[in-house]
């Protein structure tokens, strides 16, 4: 692959899904990107790249553009993976909120990068099981990612024997999944419980409306740095003054973004940053 064709594959991915590789990651553009190259009628990733079309700033991803970006997007993800964020939030932030929120208000979380599924309906799980501790509150559970196909499959709830054993306890596979053949499917009252949807974190996430709680974990490990806090510095814009944001193990918001702070003691757990007093608050302040 030329010099000039990976510069224009990696401008595209930045631009697009705001991944950013360098001349080190050329394998993993060969590797996931040749099988695109016969279904466009294409020869070489050369050629895929002279056919690829510069985004315009702010525009999403369509066509063979989109193809690209998703055949390289990361769709990793099991059941309760990592376990920590997991336990955190069923153990201390939902009964918080539970007890904060007025009884009518509905809770609502959201899987950014949601991937096939696993994370939000891991948390569907947890909700499912505290049920007598919910007391008929609403939940809403909104799982999001960039790739299509990883949405479809989010959507259709059929996972593999492989997959059933990453990470999900023994009790919750009998519990909330039903055998069909060789593969596993959710019940029907989980999949009810989560709405999954397409959506480029690098988009306009007003229409997504306010979370109590969001889980983006692994995603950040893949931006650069100000990519990171313009991801970061929306999220927080969606989510009320003690909301809370869980990341991956290997991400923080230090040194990126103001908008949150680390949960004392908590790795991977991180809460809104108090609001910076506007000028004429500032002045009411020092009058008092």
């Amino acid at each position: 692959m030329k010099p000039s064709s990976f510069d224009r594959l990696a401008s595209l991915l930045q631009a697009g899904s705001g991944l950013a590789i360098g001349p080190d990651k050329t394998y993993l553009l060969e590797s996931r990107l040749t099988p695109l190259l016969s279904a466009h009628g294409l020869t070489s990733l050369d050629a895929l790249a002279e056919r690829l079309r510069p985004l315009a700033q702010g525009a999403p991803p369509q066509g063979l553009e989109l193809d690209v970006i998703e055949a390289m997007t990361t769709n990793e993800s099991f059941f309760f993976r990592d376990e920590k964020p997991f336990t955190h939030f069923r153990v201390h932030t939902l009964p918080r909120l539970l007890a904060t929120r007025p009884a009518q208000a509905r809770l609502r979380i959201w899987s950014a990068a949601a991937s096939t599924g696993q994370e939000a309906y891991s948390l569907a799980m947890i909700l499912a099981d505290s049920q007598a501790q919910l007391a008929g509150r609403s939940v809403e559970i909104i799982g999001t990612d960039l790739s299509r196909d990883a949405v479809a499959r989010a959507q259709e709830g059929l996972y593999t024997q492989f997959e059933v054993q990453r990470g999900l306890p023994i009790q919750n596979l009998v519990k909330y999944f039903r055998k069909e053949g060789t593969q596993w499917r959710i019940a029907d009252q989980l999949r009810a419980a989560v709405q999954f949807r397409s959506l480029n974190l690098l988009g306009d996430l007003r229409g997504l409306g306010s979370f109590d709680v969001v889980f983006c974990r692994n995603v950040l490990i893949y931006f650069d740095q100000p990519t990171k806090a313009r991801v970061l510095d929306a999220i927080a814009r969606q989510m009320p003054q003690d909301g809370v944001l869980y990341l991956g193990g290997a991400e923080t918001v230090l040194g990126i973004s103001n908008a949150f702070i680390p949960q004392a003691g908590e790795r991977g757990a991180y809460q809104r940053s108090a609001p910076t007093p506007t000028a004429p608050q500032r002045a009411n302040l020092a009058a008092h």
